[in-house]
């Protein structure tokens, strides 16, 4: 049986976190904490909202899952999130030690990969994953309004 839990479903997921996002004037990051195929955190950006430079969708993120978990550390769970984390958020990324990170588009500004990867765990798996156009686009459709 095939299952419909895949990294595109997941990523749709937190894609639908990101246009939330986007409708309060945040910039369109989504993201989403999954462990054995549930996801236990829904979060996008609020630092608008809640005038707090550190309120990422990855940090909100964070504290849903360990709230719910009941635990400070991610070691089984995997975060889905519309772009690549910050140097910020993968600092933060490190001390949860999530097992896995997929991101869908990159962020070649301020993107922690600028750094090879040695900002997160060592154990934890970073890739690219599903959906980097439609991530992409929502991005330029933000930043495109914002400017008009």
């Amino acid at each position: 049986m095939i299952s419909p839990y895949n990294d595109e479903y997941f990523m749709r997921q937190a894609y639908m976190e990101a246009q939330k996002a986007f409708e309060l004037g945040e910039v369109p990051v989504g993201a989403v904490v999954v462990v054995n195929n549930q996801i236990i955190a829904r979060a996008h950006n609020l630092t608008e909202r809640l005038h707090d430079v550190t309120a990422h969708a990855e940090m909100q993120a964070i504290t849903a899952a360990s709230e719910y978990l009941g635990a400070k550390y991610l070691k089984d769970c995997t975060l889905y999130v519309t772009l690549e984390p910050c140097v910020m958020c993968a600092g933060a990324l490190y001390w949860s030690q999530l097992n896995k990170i997929i991101f869908a588009s990159r962020d070649e500004k301020r993107g922690a990969g600028r750094f090879q990867n040695e900002l997160y765990h060592p154990k934890t798996v970073v890739s690219k994953g599903p959906m980097e156009q439609e991530c992409a686009q929502l991005m330029i459709d933000f930043f495109k309004e914002k400017r008009s």
